[in-house]
């Protein structure tokens, strides 16, 4: 049994992590913004306010836990960057820190020619402002993380939708995981699993992988 702390738990991805860590045994706390709008996760989950970005937060709510799972959204591209530099300064003075799990994005994934999907000419416009949050985000842990164990998850770029909960997914590292047609897809429910497989097994520190069916 591990505690786990979930950055964003009100969220699509944060909640479901939330819940299938709590329906897997350990033990939970959701970090919400608004503690009192948050009513919808398992009975048994202790919510209180948080925020990645602040390193006062981190450092309130790190020793306690054995995980940090960043799972925030909504914000401008600074964000996920901001974030980023929150957890490894909260975390790098600290004994005996917990992990960082990041939810990031598909979009720094690489396209067969090498080059991340968010700077391939078709890439839809409408994301790549917080496509662009999350990469940096993915270049602060790997250049600025010294001394700081993390772990950066990269769903499906496109094809990633709440639905059910298979328990079954394919991993890769830097290159999208796509099925023999082609498709790369996830469900936000699966990608809980995975995140809760991740901080059971670690079997990425330092690194990023990514996963689909």
């Amino acid at each position: 049994m591990s505690d786990i702390v979930v950055f964003g738990a009100g969220g699509t991805a944060g909640s479901r992590i939330v819940t299938e860590a709590f329906n897997r045994g350990h033990r939970v706390v959701a970090a919400v913004r608004r503690p009192e709008a948050t009513t919808y996760l398992p009975a048994g989950v202790r919510v209180v306010t948080g925020d990645a970005t602040s390193e006062r937060s981190v450092r309130e709510l790190a020793p306690a836990a054995d995980a940090l799972v960043v799972a925030i959204g909504g914000g401008d591209r600074t964000l996920w960057p901001d974030a980023a530099r929150a957890l490894i300064a909260g975390l790098r003075q600290m004994p005996a820190a917990p992990r960082i799990i990041h939810v990031g994005g598909g979009a720094t994934l690489l396209s067969p020619s090498g080059r991340r999907l968010l700077d391939e000419p078709d890439f839809p416009a409408q994301y790549r402002d917080s496509a662009l949050g999350q990469a940096e985000a993915l270049d602060v842990y790997r250049s600025d993380a010294d001394g700081v164990s993390w772990t950066y998850v990269s769903p499906p770029p496109l094809e990633f939708h709440p639905g059910e909960r298979t328990g079954r997914y394919r991993i890769g590292t830097d290159h999208p995981v796509t099925d023999t047609s082609g498709r790369c897809a996830l469900s936000y429910e699966d990608l809980a699993v995975a995140v809760i497989d991740e901080i059971e097994n670690s079997q990425f520190p330092n690194s990023r992988f990514t996963v689909a069916y």
